[in-house]
Parts: structure tokens; C-alpha cells; sequence
């Protein structure tokens, strides 16, 4: 699209456990009055370039930051009601929530809060730095040797290994085992299983495997927005077209087929490395 700019970097080696994703945007004109921000497997980062960002969940008002950390949540979040046309989006793994923010990712579930809360004066600080830097490739650097010193100044506490198996087994398989098949394969029963996986990242399992689903279909539908809704639907194990709606309708707020007409090309949610460089 002629009117906006990604900008991406390969994620340091280092990092990969930690960072799915770091992308940078920016819209030349005036930017989308509306964006979901849809439920996946990655909390986000985001810092601003220039105004704030707004952001509202369902029936509340619009917030907005400068600079944000979003926890994992199952509806969509409403981006816009701001003159923001310009910033850097980390998506970061559940481990990356401990190994670089300092918190299991259960804290910061269904939240949107200021990453100075999280991180104090040095997220104030990278923002001033970034904002004084004239190109995404010195701004890549910036942040990714601010993300490797959070990472190399102390052991990471980790969840219980059970619990990293179970979420482990639902990314690899993008939500297509079930809880009770979890529970066996951990030797816990499904209510601990359940209780134990809530704790850690904010979702149930059962919830956190529509998500992935989900963001699998969203991501097919980013590829080939010409997909027919029926054969997506079977491809990915829903029941029908109809039980593939209603999960978008949940989980995004609206249907697919309004998704596709109102959101792309504006694909901000899992930023496409559109013009890449390597940090290595």
C-alpha cells in the first residue's frame, strides 16, 4: 500500500526464544480510523515515533500511550482515535514476558498498561532515543541491544516445565490438541492442568487453543484474502464455515469477510517483513 511503510529486522539469534517479531510502521497519510487488535500467541510492545496511540477494548473508552506492553487476551482490541502514524511493534513470546520484561505473561493478561510501568526510566529513555534517530536500522539496534542486556543481566525464572510442554504442544500444533490430551501427556489431571496454564499465561488452554487457531486462520486470510471461508474452515478443523464465524465473530468482533474489507492491507497485528534486515 502506497500510503504505508513496514519496516522489519531478523531477529537476533539471542532473542528468537524471547521475540517473535520487530517491525516498524509508519503511515504517510492520515492513519486507519479503526484497527483490530487481534488475539495471537504473542503479547506486544509498542512504542510510539510521535503521538499517542489509542486504544480501547470493547465497550470502553479509548486510552492512550506512548509507549505500551499488552498481555495475551481472546477479543479484540479497538487501535485508532489518534494521530499516531509511526512506531516500533515487538510481538514477544511468553518466555519473552519473564526474560524481558520481568514478569510471567499471566500478569499482564487482558491489560494494555504504559511499558514505563513495567520497565521504569529505561523505557522512558529508549523513547526519547528512538525518537532522536533518524532510521529504522539505527532504531532496530537500539532496541535490540536494549532487549539483549534485559536478557543477559540475570537468570530467567521459568513456569513449571509441565506448564511449558502443554503451551509448547498447543503452538506446535496451533490449538489441535486437546486439554484432556494435555493433562494425560503431563501426568496432571485437567481441572490443575487448567488452573496451573491460567496462572502462568492469563488464558485457559482451552481458550489459548482457539487463539492459535485463530491466528492461524487470520494468517491464511492475510496470504490469500480470496480463500473461500469453507475450505478454510476445513482445512483448519472447524466444524463448518458457520462454527469458523462465530469463533471470528468472538474473538474478533466481526466476521471474517468485514475483517478482510475493513483491515487489509493494514496487517499491523503480525507485521509481514515486507523490507528486511538482518541484526546479526
Amino acid at each position: 500500500m502506497e500510503d504505508f511503510e513496514l519496516r522489519g529486522r531478523t531477529v537476533h539469534p539471542a532473542l528468537r526464544p524471547y521475540l517473535d517479531a520487530m517491525a516498524g510502521y509508519a503511515y504517510r497519510g492520515e492513519p486507519p480510523e479503526l484497527h483490530r487488535g487481534l488475539p495471537s500467541r504473542s503479547l506486544t510492545v509498542v512504542i510510539t515515533l510521535d503521538e499517542p496511540i489509542g486504544i480501547a477494548w470493547p465497550d470502553s473508552p479509548t486510552q492512550k500511550f506512548d509507549t505500551l506492553a499488552g498481555g495475551l487476551h481472546s477479543t479484540a482490541v479497538r487501535i485508532g482515535q489518534s494521530p499516531n502514524q509511526a512506531g516500533i511493534q515487538l510481538a514477544l513470546t511468553p518466555a519473552g514476558s519473564r526474560a524481558l520484561l520481568g514478569l510471567p505473561p499471566g500478569e499482564l493478561a487482558s491489560l494494555v498498561v504504559p511499558l514505563d510501568d513495567v520497565l521504569g526510566r529505561p523505557a522512558r529513555e529508549l523513547t526519547e532515543q528512538l525518537r532522536e534517530t533518524p532510521n529504522w536500522s539505527e532504531r532496530f539496534t537500539i532496541v535490540e541491544q536494549l532487549l539483549l542486556q534485559a536478557w543477559r543481566d540475570e537468570p530467567v525464572p521459568q513456569p513449571r516445565a509441565e506448564i511449558s510442554w502443554a503451551w509448547k504442544r498447543l503452538a506446535q500444533t496451533s490449538g489441535g490438541v486437546g486439554v484432556q490430551d494435555l493433562a494425560t501427556e503431563v501426568g496432571w489431571g485437567r481441572r490443575h492442568l487448567t488452573e496451573r496454564f491460567r496462572q502462568e499465561y492469563g488464558l485457559a488452554p482451552k481458550v489459548a487453543a482457539r487463539v492459535m487457531r485463530f491466528e492461524q486462520a487470520v494468517q491464511r486470510l492475510k496470504r490469500s484474502p480470496r480463500t473461500k471461508l469453507a475450505d478454510l474452515a476445513a482445512d483448519l478443523g472447524y466444524a463448518d464455515q458457520a462454527h469458523l464465524s462465530r469463533e471470528w465473530n468472538a474473538l474478533a468482533g466481526c466476521s471474517p469477510r468485514q475483517w478482510i474489507a475493513e483491515e487489509l492491507p493494514y496487517v499491523q497485528d503480525e507485521p509481514p517483513v515486507q523490507k528486511t534486515e538482518s541484526g546479526v
